[in-house]
């Protein structure tokens, strides 16, 4: 059988847009003169649509335009991912389904069995799971067709499995002789590779070829990269979509490939690119044009404003230069070299003398002097009103520069440097920010040396270092992973590193800053435990007290 995935780029809830893209994907596939053309999952209506489905007006707009596709198709099959409603009044009555029309009408319908409800996902607030699976006669072939987490459950390659039912396994069992999973798989760095591992096992076991195609774009904080794959049936990866742009690929299962073995790229060029794709995605869906940095001289919001340049281009980036009394004359020169390897503009604003006049009008007022502590964020919310004041203006997009090592532990402050419409880097360890600096430096400068070997600092007191309060960002770093990736606990980290009271103080940082993390701007996930949604802790508990 001929098939033709594409692999195509949604907007949640914008149902004429993907609808169009699915049409036109079909025309394609059509005059390519395959068998089948198949698109992602939930490709009508976006993933995810949240509390959308929950709306009948709009599940009965999703029905009309499931029906308009269905009605132009003819003796070329066409699979897509929608949602579908069924009124058995047990459960949401709303299913994730894989929607098979040819012939002009809808054949087949399968809903997804495995509804996940773990990390990103809350598919079970939402869906009814499939009471069966069956295969579907068509063109000579047994179609065995599962959606996305369906076919993540394979008792040969888990360790532990989720779930006790595996509905590509049933698949099997009826005899499918080709199987069909529609996805929408998020991204973070080696889940590709894990996917690919996982899909061969799968297929050369079975002995049974796969077509699997994933959506691509990013919608908000999730980043789908693409990358649809195709198997054969000696469990061999053959055909392999772009990353992080639409594609459309073409799978004979007659016919004989090349394999391929490497799927994904090194962990710098992989997170720099779905960090470039996700910045992209973000502006376009939301209808920006522009963006804006507030650029401090330090390692955080250059390699922020690369990545914007990148996505956007030197045309469409702003920054603002901020500095303060505590501002070394270095961050400020090692900016202006930034901005000018980078051809963006900019403008210099000092913050001294608003800063000077708030605390003349604070100190007689609360009758006592203010606080290092409470100087310090006064500085970082100056900056803030600055940013936000140029965006309301000039319609930029603010971007928040904080890494996750200063997330994970509070190092930020709240309505100052958290401000921003979207944190690009929240999701990158600060370890990792020095690695794909290094690596936009590969083949010539553009982040300043200095910038990169000077010791991090927030500039906000006379001689201030980040170290200074915070372990080294290496030991640092590998609490943090082991505790926010890992859930590894106290008794079991101070045990690798050595260091009781150090790391006692690391995770009480993380606990106790909850609330800040709760008010942030979305991250970009490029992990495989992100802050925001993924990520489900109380801000008020007391179990590290």
């Amino acid at each position: 059988m001929k098939i033709a995935l594409c692999q195509i780029d949604p907007i949640i809830g914008h149902l004429e847009y993907n609808k169009k893209k699915i049409l036109e994907g079909y025309k394609k596939a059509i005059e390519a003169r395959v068998d089948l053309a198949i698109f992602p999952e939930l490709s009508l209506v976006g993933y995810p649509p949240l509390d959308l489905v929950e709306k009948k007006e709009f599940r009965d707009a999703v029905k009309n335009a499931a029906e308009e596709i269905a009605s132009v198709t003819n003796d070329v099959g066409l699979i897509f991912g929608s949602i579908t409603d069924d009124d058995d009044r047990v459960g949401t009555d709303i299913h994730n389904s894989a929607i098979f029309c040819f012939d002009g009408k809808i054949q087949f319908i399968q809903h997804k069995t495995l509804i996940p409800n773990y990390d990103v996902f809350d598919e079970m607030r939402y869906f009814d799971s499939a009471e069966s699976v069956s295969v579907f006669n068509f063109k000579g072939e047994k179609l065995g067709i599962s959606i996305c987490e369906d076919i993540w459950n394979d008792a040969d390659y888990w360790y532990r499995r989720r779930y006790h039912k595996d509905p590509v396994k049933e698949l099997v069992n009826q005899n499918a002789t080709l199987l069909i999973n529609i996805s929408a798989s998020p991204y973070s760095y080696g889940k590709r590779a894990a996917r690919k591992e996982m899909l061969s096992v799968l297929t050369k076991r079975e002995k049974i070829p796969l077509a699997y195609v994933c959506c691509v774009g990013a919608q908000t904080d999730l980043i789908f990269d693409g990358a649809s794959m195709c198997f054969d049936t000696k469990g061999e990866l053959v055909k392999i979509g772009k990353s992080y742009e639409e594609d459309f690929i073409l799978f004979d299962t007659k016919e004989k490939y090349q394999s391929i073995k490497k799927c994904e790229k090194s962990f710098e060029e992989e997170v720099f690119n779905s960090l470039v794709f996700g910045l992209k995605e973000y502006t376009t869906k939301l209808g920006f044009k522009k963006v804006l940095v507030g650029l401090s001289g330090g390692i955080d919001s250059a390699l922020v404003t690369c990545i914007a340049v990148e996505a956007l281009g030197a045309e469409n980036v702003n920054v603002i230069l901020m500095p303060s009394k505590y501002s070394s004359e270095g961050s400020i020169k090692d900016s202006e070299k930034l901005i000018k390897n980078l051809g963006i503009s900019a403008q210099n604003i000092s913050i001294q003398p608003v800063v000077d006049e708030i605390l003349k009008q604070l100190n007689p007022n609360f009758n006592f002097s203010i606080k290092s502590i409470a100087e310090e964020n006064l500085q970082a919310r100056v900056r803030g009103s600055y940013l936000m004041a140029y965006s309301n203006n000039f319609g930029n997009l603010l971007l928040a520069t904080g890494n996750k090592s200063e997330m994970a532990v509070g190092y930020s402050t709240l309505y100052g440097d958290m401000c921003g419409g979207l944190a690009v880097i929240a999701d990158v360890y600060k370890t990792d920010v020095y690695k794909i600096a290094n690596y936009i430096n590969r083949k010539f400068e553009i982040i300043p040396k200095e910038i990169i070997t000077k010791a991090p600092s927030a500039e906000l007191k006379p001689n201030q270092k980040d170290q200074d309060t915070l372990p080294p960002y290496e030991i640092l770093d590998k609490i943090l992973r082991m505790y926010l990736e890992e859930n590894k606990e106290y008794n079991e980290i101070k045990e690798i590193i050595g260091d009781e009271f150090l790391v006692n103080k690391v995770l009480k940082m993380v606990d106790m800053n909850e609330f800040k993390r709760y008010q942030a701007a979305p991250a970009l996930r490029v992990s495989s435990k992100a802050f925001g949604f993924g990520r489900r802790y109380p801000i008020v508990q007391g179990w590290r007290k």
